[in-house]
């Protein structure tokens, strides 16, 4: 009823390990078909539930689940689709990324505006001439060509 009864208490809750200690912390996103509030609730739901998630957010506009916490990419995707929506792995990278974002499989017309799809031939190989000339040119170069 007093102090004496709350000491085991103090030394179990130090002793006790954090959430899924092996796994890293990380974000997960995910591109889920949402039309109204309604499915962003279902999925926000659905998420929050899990063990070890920290923050989830949810763009409509983007059809993105941005999730962060200790968890399993793999779970948390099929804690979505469970809820009877149709869900992937976020398969887009801004566009401000990719050397470049024309390539064929790069551009997407379903990706949303200002992204493109994460394929290898997108990011240039830098010793490669063109990358070469593209960084001598580049405005951000501070020893770039001073004629220009």
């Amino acid at each position: 009823m007093g102090f004496l009864d709350n000491i085991p208490e103090c030394f179990t809750a130090c002793s006790v390990p954090p959430k899924n200690r092996g796994m890293p912390k990380q974000t997960v996103n995910i591109r889920v078909k949402m039309c109204c509030e309604g499915c962003v609730r279902k999925v926000t739901n659905a998420v929050e539930d899990l063990e070890g998630v920290e923050s989830v957010d949810v763009n409509k506009k983007l059809q993105r689940v941005t999730v962060t916490g200790y968890i399993d990419p793999q779970e948390v995707l099929e804690e979505v689709r469970n809820t009877g929506k149709t869900a992937d792995i976020w398969p887009f990278v801004s566009h401000d990324l990719v050397t470049y974002p024309y390539v064929r499989g790069a551009y997407d017309i379903k990706a949303p505006t200002g992204f493109v799809r994460n394929v290898p031939d997108a990011i240039g190989d830098p010793k490669s001439p063109e990358m070469k000339l593209m960084v001598l040119f580049n405005d951000d170069n501070p020893n770039a060509c001073s004629i220009m």
